[in-house]
């Protein structure tokens, strides 16, 4: 009975961590109107967004010791620089330099809105294993927050990413591997700088800096909702 106990404790804490990210994904692979991505794709991406978290832990470790080398952690913009460095750009590089292993040559990515379904699939999958840490370490009460702010956070800067990323190999068929070269860049800056921002107002915690999170994200989600619509609406082939 107690093993029976243990494993439906097992069962509600992974689905509570789990779903936001499953809804958020099945909702933008809706979106891709034209010509849906092979499921078994995407799953191998989700499981590239695991695998870019466990890869981001690590390095997140690595950065964080060499922090004090170069920045005292009484520095009143430590809190920022970690954000954007330890944090934001261990992260999404992470995710973005899977994402273009797996993708940039995948046959099935012929179309602009495909970018986005990637680089969605990559993230849902790094939140929703981030999501298993948090709720087993503190708990379900951090889930109903983590919903409405950390997955959606990770799906709303892999939109960012997906945009530029689906441009950047439209412009690499077109042979232009300058125009490529920039999207890349900016599909990742785009992506750290929206996490790094997120992170560090939620690190900051005064009230100010809240005021200034909670303005932020209410931009930034509806933000997403539009460009996840326009760029539904005019897809087209790469």
């Amino acid at each position: 009975m107690l093993f029976g106990l243990l494993q439906g404790y097992l069962f509600i804490y992974i689905v509570s961590a789990i779903l936001p990210a499953t809804v958020l994904m099945i909702y933008v692979y809706r979106l891709d109107r034209i010509e849906k991505e092979p499921v078994v794709l995407v799953g191998r991406l989700i499981l590239m967004g695991v695998m870019a978290a466990m890869v981001s832990m690590l390095l997140e470790k690595v950065v964080e010791g060499l922090f004090p080398a170069f920045i005292s952690e009484t520095d009143p913009h430590y809190i920022i620089f970690f954000a954007f460095i330890a944090v934001a750009a261990v992260e999404e590089s992470a995710k973005f330099v899977l994402l273009k292993k797996r993708t940039w040559r995948e046959p099935n990515f012929n179309y602009m809105f495909d970018g986005i379904v990637y680089a969605a699939a990559v993230s849902m999958g790094f939140a929703a294993i981030e999501n298993i840490g948090y709720l087993f370490s503190f708990g379900l009460s951090v889930a109903p927050l983590r919903a409405l702010l950390a997955i959606p956070g990770h799906l709303s800067f892999a939109v960012f990413m997906g945009v530029f990323y689906g441009r950047a190999r439209l412009w690499e068929n077109r042979g232009d591997h300058k125009k490529s070269l920039l999207c890349l860049v900016i599909s990742l800056f785009s992506a750290i700088f929206l996490h790094g921002f997120y992170d560090s107002c939620a690190m900051i915690g005064t009230k100010t800096a809240n005021v200034v999170f909670i303005a932020f994200i209410v931009v930034m989600y509806i933000s997403v909702f539009f460009i996840l619509k326009r760029e539904s609406a005019k897809d087209r082939p790469l």
